[in-house]
């Protein structure tokens, strides 16, 4: 049990996107006009590993990530709960009692309305309504969030991800998209043949744009960045089988080289695609790196047109 009754946001949180967003925003507003911790319950792993194991999507976000977009909300709490067969037989009254009210002492709940819990999914908004005089909490339903006509879901921003539409899955998640972790030695192809990289070793439970994009490179955790170029694919001319992450810098950096880093994904410039021989490649990789530094130049005049507010 928690010490201090709290108001729950309860989810998944995958990408913890603009619908999650105003959610957990909703959730810190009333925990502060209530006297109550806002906290966040969520699950590891995805549920579907558990229900439909068939059907487990690629992860848009890491655990860590995951908690670290939750906190910087303003929920002082995320809870995690290994997701079970066991926490997949509950009964929707059982889930209440024994987690949400006796685990959790919540005092509120917000969830979207088309929130589903207990086992076969039988519990709805509808039960929580039901169910909140008899275990004294308030529930609280968000109604899908749209942008431009779009309802924003973890869903939908895969499927922008996968058709190389990385513009419209930054707009969903209201943040550049990003994949982080260590830096790993290549095969060396690069510094050989085409152009030197750093190479990002990608969980293999994650979400990959493919292809070539405009990136910008933080390294982790003390911030320094650099404008770069990204190539996610499986090396095609050089008959590669696994993905790799590699990334140029387009300015040069100090030692120590970055051994942790986030690449964030800004604009696609072109499929990845098998090229004749490495020397054509590293003729086209040239052009990628040109179309990359006028993005940023136009990125640069942009900002400075734009008037401060301050």
């Amino acid at each position: 049990m928690t010490e201090a009754s709290c108001a729950l946001a309860i989810g998944n949180f995958d990408g913890v996107h603009l619908g999650h967003q105003k959610l957990l925003a909703d959730t810190v507003s009333y925990a502060r006009n209530h006297n109550l911790v806002p906290a966040t319950l969520t699950f590891y792993p995805h549920p579907t590993v558990v229900v439909a194991p068939d059907r487990v999507p690629l992860l848009l976000c890491s655990l860590e990530e995951r908690i670290r977009l939750i906190k910087a909300t303003g929920i002082q709490q995320v809870f995690v709960i290994p997701f079970t067969a066991e926490l997949a037989a509950l009964t929707p009254r059982e889930f209440v009692r024994d987690f949400l009210v006796e685990r959790f002492c919540a005092r509120a709940l917000f969830v979207g309305d088309n929130f589903r819990f207990g086992v076969k999914k039988a519990g709805t908004t509808e039960t929580l309504r039901e169910l909140a005089p008899e275990f004294g909490f308030e529930p609280r339903f968000l109604a899908p969030v749209t942008f431009r006509g779009e309802v924003v879901s973890s869903s939908a921003i895969r499927s922008h991800i996968a058709n190389g539409q990385i513009y419209r899955a930054n707009r969903l998640l209201g943040r550049v998209f990003s994949v982080s972790g260590k830096v790993v030695t290549g095969h060396g192809i690069g510094s050989r043949q085409t152009v030197p990289t750093l190479n990002l070793d990608p969980e293999p439970e994650r979400i990959i744009p493919r292809g070539v994009y405009v990136s910008e490179i933080l390294e982790l955790p003390n911030g320094r960045r650099w404008e770069s170029i990204t190539n996610a694919g499986t090396r095609p001319t050089f008959n590669g089988k696994e993905l790799t992450v590699e990334t140029f810098l387009l300015s040069p950096f100090e030692e120590p080289a970055p051994s942790e880093i986030e690449v964030r994904f800004h604009h696609f410039i072109r499929p990845e695609r098998h090229f004749p021989d490495s020397q054509s490649l590293k003729s086209q990789i040239f052009k990628d790196i040109a179309r990359a530094r006028s993005y940023w130049r136009h990125l640069r005049a942009l900002a400075t047109r734009i008037p401060s507010i301050y």
